[in-house]
C-alpha cells in the first residue's frame, strides 16, 4: 500500500469516536477512506450510528500532534519493512472481516495466504501443566500436518505449544499479539516468533510502540477467533482469557472445542466447563477435523477426508521390545506427568540406573521427558 493512501486510513481511524465497526461501515458505504473523508456532513449522517458531531470530526480531520504522530508511525513502518493490510485487500483474512467490528487494518510481519482461511485457534493457560503442553503440541502437529493453519497468542504456556507444534511438521502458523507489530511479548519468545514469521505471520491491529496492556488482549481475542473455523481450548483456569475467546468464537458462530481434564486440576476446569455448556470434547484430531468438515469448501474437504482415511489406515506402531527392568519403569508412568524422585522411590532403583532406563525409554519412544525432570508414557 503506498503511503499516501495508508495515511488516509490512519488519519479516519484516529477520528475520536470513531470506532472499528463504524470506519469499516464508512468504507463500505463509500468505497474507500478518502471518500469518506470527501463526503458531506449530511451523507456521513446518512450511514447508521454517525451523528452530526462524529460528522464534523470526519470532516475536520485529525490535529496537527495526531498528524504528526501519523507520520512518525509511517516512518517506523517503513524503516522495519512491515506491511499493513486493510479490510479491503485481497490479503486480509476473508472470515476475519466477516464479524462484527473487524480491525480495519492489520499490520503484518510474515505472510497472509489464502491457506490461512482454513485455520484453527488453540488457545489456554500461561500457567499450562507439562502434559497440557505435550498434548497441545501433538493436536497442533496433527492438524497442521491435515493442512489446517494454527492461530494462538504468542503466550506462555498453550499458545507457544500450539506454535511449536505447527512448526514441528513445517505447518503454517499465526501469532496475533496484544502489542505493537514492532514488540514482541513476552519478549523471551522472540525466536519463537522468527520462526513463526518464516512458517506464517505475526500480526496485530495495534500500531508500533504500542505496549501490551491488559485491556488490549480481550481485544486480539476477537481477531485470534474471527480468522478461523473453530477454538479449541486445551487448559485453562475457570477465569481465563481462553474462555473469554471461546466466547467470542461462540458469539461469531464459530466452533468451540475442548480438551478434557482431571477435575483435581485447576487448568481442566476452564475446558470442563466449556464441555457442560456444549463445546465439542476433543480427545483426538479426528474429534475437531469431523467436526469441521462441513464448514469447507469441497477441494479442502477432500484433502481433510485424505488425511483421515491415511490416518485410519496407518498400521498400529509395532510396541518397542522392552527389558524387565525398562517394563517395571513403564509401568510406573502413565499419561499424567510423573517426577523422576518418585519412580527412583518407587522402583527401588538407584538413580543413575533409573536415568540411564528413562534414556533408553525415551529413544525407544516409550516415554517422554518434560521440563521439571517430569515423565508421561506414550
Amino acid at each position: 500500500m503506498n503511503s499516501a493512501s495508508l495515511r488516509t486510513w490512519l488519519a479516519l481511524r484516529a477520528v475520536r469516536g470513531l470506532g472499528d465497526a463504524a470506519v469499516c461501515q464508512l468504507v463500505r458505504a463509500f468505497g474507500s477512506p478518502e471518500a469518506v473523508r470527501a463526503a458531506t456532513r449530511d451523507a456521513l449522517m446518512s450511514v447508521g450510528g454517525v451523528g452530526g458531531l462524529l460528522a464534523e470530526r470526519i470532516q475536520r480531520g485529525p490535529d496537527r500532534e495526531t498528524l504528526q504522530a501519523i507520520e512518525r508511525e509511517l516512518s517506523t513502518l517503513e524503516r522495519l519493512r512491515l506491511s499493513v493490510v486493510t479490510v479491503q485487500d485481497a490479503a486480509y483474512p476473508a472470515r476475519l472481516k466477516a464479524i462484527y467490528d473487524p480491525p480495519p487494518l492489520l499490520y503484518v510481519s510474515g505472510t497472509l495466504t489464502e491457506a490461512d482461511g482454513y485455520a484453527v485457534a488453540i488457545v489456554g493457560s500461561r500457567r499450562a501443566t507439562p502434559a497440557g503442553r505435550a498434548l497441545t503440541e501433538q493436536l497442533s502437529r496433527d492438524l497442521a500436518s491435515a493442512g489446517l493453519t494454527i492461530v494462538s497468542g504468542l503466550a506462555r504456556g498453550i499458545d507457544a505449544a500450539a506454535h511449536r507444534g505447527a512448526l514441528e511438521v513445517k505447518g503454517r502458523t499465526v501469532a496475533v499479539l496484544g502489542c505493537g507489530i514492532d514488540r514482541t511479548y513476552p519478549p523471551e519468545h522472540q525466536a519463537l516468533r522468527r520462526q513463526i514469521e518464516a512458517n506464517g505471520a505475526v500480526l496485530t491491529e495495534f500500531p508500533p510502540g504500542a505496549s501490551p496492556h491488559g485491556y488490549h488482549f480481550p481485544r486480539r481475542n476477537r481477531i485470534i477467533s474471527g480468522m478461523c473455523l473453530g477454538v479449541m481450548v486445551t487448559e485453562a483456569a475457570f477465569r481465563s482469557g481462553s474462555l473469554i475467546t471461546a466466547r467470542l468464537a461462540a458469539d461469531q458462530g464459530r466452533e468451540v472445542f475442548a480438551v478434557p481434564g482431571s477435575v483435581k486440576v485447576e487448568t481442566s476446569r476452564g475446558p470442563n466447563g466449556l464441555i457442560k455448556q456444549g463445546a465439542k470434547l476433543v480427545e483426538t484430531v479426528e474429534d475437531v477435523i469431523e467436526e469441521l468438515l462441513s464448514l469447507v469448501e469441497a477441494p479442502f474437504q477432500t484433502r481433510l477426508r485424505d488425511y483421515l482415511d491415511a490416518r485410519a489406515g496407518t498400521p498400529t506402531q509395532t510396541p518397542p521390545r522392552l527389558g524387565p527392568e525398562e517394563a517395571s519403569i513403564c509401568e510406573l508412568l502413565s499419561a499424567e506427568p510423573t517426577h523422576v524422585d518418585e519412580i527412583i522411590e518407587k522402583s527401588g532403583l538407584p538413580p543413575a540406573t533409573v536415568s540411564g532406563l528413562l534414556l533408553a525409554l525415551e529413544l525407544k519412544g516409550a516415554l517422554r521427558q518434560l521440563p521439571g525432570q517430569f515423565c508421561i508414557r506414550l
